[in-house]
């Protein structure tokens, strides 16, 4: 098992891209805190991972809440004893045309998907340090480089993540700590699925992806335990697109 002895916070676990790859990290021997806003969201997840016999806790935390971050820490430190990997995985979305801009949403979607998971980043860095390294892994979107209609705030937080990557990945690297993204494509979750549920709408995205499916959540498994194991020690700074061909198009 790849992640064998590892322990991994993943946040946003109780659902969706999340819930896949925390599952999928203890499948490879990982104990994992699952960080979810939804508690019920979170004890499902656990529930998936103990019932085949892996190690997890749940763990109910908003991410945009800076002072939260300590004690998400201290859960995996107390229960597991030391800290590995990080997945940056929970965000929003919300529609909104630039020209009905609100400085509400503006203010969530940054104090999540960017504030939130740099911060946290600066929080467990220190810690994986006295463990010998770890790895940071960030859950962006296609939408760090292609913009997206009626969500504009979304991308501009994604190409956040971009920069705030490659930032970390240069000043942890003597640490031993890897800095990566994963961008995905259109993936078939709780977040999009009610837009997806239109026939016109699902047959124009099929059009604009290559491999002519939607992915599901599982699809990210494999790009994620790649970047928390040591198959990835001389990988950092950089952004996997798991997206059946979409930016080809």
């Amino acid at each position: 098992m790849r992640l064998d002895g590892k322990v991994a916070i993943v946040t946003g676990g109780g659902g969706g891209i999340g819930r896949a790859i925390a599952i999928g990290y203890a499948h490879e021997g990982a104990a994992v805190v699952v960080d979810d806003l939804l508690p019920d969201a979170a004890e499902a997840t656990v529930g998936r991972i103990r019932a085949n016999g892996g190690k997890a806790i749940a763990v109910s935390v908003d991410v945009s809440n800076l002072k939260a971050h300590d004690a998400l820490i201290a859960a995996a430190l107390k229960e597991f004893g030391t800290l590995n990997i990080l997945v940056n995985n929970a965000g929003v979305e919300f529609h909104e045309p630039v020209l009905k801009a609100s400085t509400e949403i503006w203010d969530r979607t940054l104090g999540i998907n960017l504030r939130g998971a740099y911060f946290l980043s600066c929080k467990a860095a220190p810690v994986m340090t006295r463990f010998g390294g770890g790895k940071i892994i960030h859950i962006s979107s296609v939408h760090d480089v292609e913009p997206l209609r009626d969500r504009a705030i979304y991308s501009i937080s994604k190409a956040g993540v971009m920069m705030l990557v490659k930032s970390l990945a240069l000043e942890l690297a003597e640490f031993k700590i890897h800095v990566n993204a994963i961008s995905p494509g259109a993936i078939l979750t709780d977040m999009n699925r009610v837009g997806l549920s239109d026939p016109l709408e699902f047959a124009k995205l099929l059009e604009l992806i290559p491999i002519k499916r939607i992915g599901a959540p599982e699809d990210i498994v494999g790009a994620a335990v790649f970047l928390a194991s040591s198959e990835s020690d001389y990988v950092t700074g950089t952004t996997i697109y798991v997206d059946g061909g979409l930016l080809l198009l």
